[in-house]
């Protein structure tokens, strides 16, 4: 069976230095020495994020044919215009060159400066056009706005005329915002860094972006725009219907909201390979609506193969949708 993996992430050293050349090299806050070994610790090292290498090694042992890759932290989405326009163009060649070295085994999604959208939409259409990329990735929300904001426009009008999907992915959330939610001295700020992020943090506020941008009303003005959304959705599809029943009468939209998601929103596990979150998934969205991710150098999930070959919730004919027939089909692979 053939497997295709969607979020997975990669890094350039060259795009590094040429961030830390534009912007100064990034200085980590005062953190406490938990914070600091948990970092250490837990995180993929740069070596991790670049090495193809050991990439494909993990690719072979896992049984997965193809990554389609998408830049990790060290990326120039969310800096001045200034930089970002230049860097995001350096990021996507140095990208495109991977491809072009295995193109039997990596795809990839294009970063944008988001900070200047027409400039955005036009290194879209050139990463699509020019380099063979097969939508793109967009990272937290830029400038403390939401991408429904009307000035991203440009990004997700382009998107929908080239017929490529958006992957909305996780970044970290505003400082006061952990402090409320995830901050208590009477535990350890570790906890508070991680339930804020990973833990739970990031994917709410993910999820909302993907509430927003239904609310925004995009999907009357662009019916042919197509997200995809990780982690199962961000706890959004648990919701549907509580998003139908509160909101239908007062949205202001064609459609009840759980329909637009249905239909305009795919998922997948970002590596959270848990039977009764797919059981629930399959119901609530069809298995024409999920793809397969793990979320590499991230997370490494040993039953990244067995989740897919043993798991009885899956009919023969949804295992290869889930596996690599959804992803062919609407990223063109």
């Amino acid at each position: 069976m053939k497997v295709i993996t969607l979020e997975e992430h990669i890094e350039s050293k060259l795009l590094t230095d040429e961030i830390n050349k534009a912007i100064g090299k990034p200085t980590l806050p005062d953190l406490s020495k938990d914070m600091q070994n948990y970092m250490q610790t837990s995180l993929p090292t740069p070596a991790d994020m670049q090495d193809v290498d050991n990439r494909l090694k993990f690719m072979n042992k896992y049984g997965v044919d193809m990554q389609v890759l998408s830049y990790g932290n060290s990326q120039p989405q969310n800096l001045d215009p200034k930089v970002s326009v230049r860097l995001c163009k350096l990021a996507n060649d140095e990208l495109a060159k991977v491809v072009k070295g295995h193109p039997d085994r990596f795809a990839a999604l294009a970063v944008l400066p988001v900070g200047d959208p027409q400039a955005a939409a036009a290194e879209l259409k050139r990463a699509v056009e020019k380099l063979n990329f097969k939508g793109v990735l967009l990272k937290g929300n830029f400038d403390h706005k939401f991408f429904d904001d009307p000035f991203f426009f440009p990004i997700f009008k382009m998107a929908s005329d080239l017929d490529v999907p958006v992957y909305f992915h996780p970044s970290f959330i505003p400082q006061n915002i952990t402090d409320h939610y995830f901050g208590n001295g009477e535990w350890s700020d570790v906890v508070t860094g991680i339930a804020s992020s990973a833990g739970f943090g990031w994917h709410m506020d993910v999820g909302i972006q993907v509430m927003r941008m239904i609310w925004s009303g995009i999907f009357d003005k662009l019916p042919n725009l197509k997200l995809i959304s990780g982690h199962w959705g961000e706890m959004i599809p648990m919701f549907l219907e509580r998003l139908d029943d509160e909101l239908t009468n007062y949205s202001g939209l064609k459609k009840p909201f759980s329909e637009y998601y249905r239909h305009n929103v795919w998922l997948t596990p970002s590596g959270m390979l848990s039977e009764p979150q797919l059981k629930f998934i399959l119901d609530e969205m069809g298995p024409e609506h999920i793809m397969y991710s793990l979320d590499y150098p991230y997370k490494q999930p040993k039953n990244g193969k067995t989740f897919l070959t043993e798991n009885s919730a899956l009919t023969d004919e949804q295992r290869e949708l889930f596996a690599h027939g959804n992803a062919e089909k609407l990223l063109k692979l």
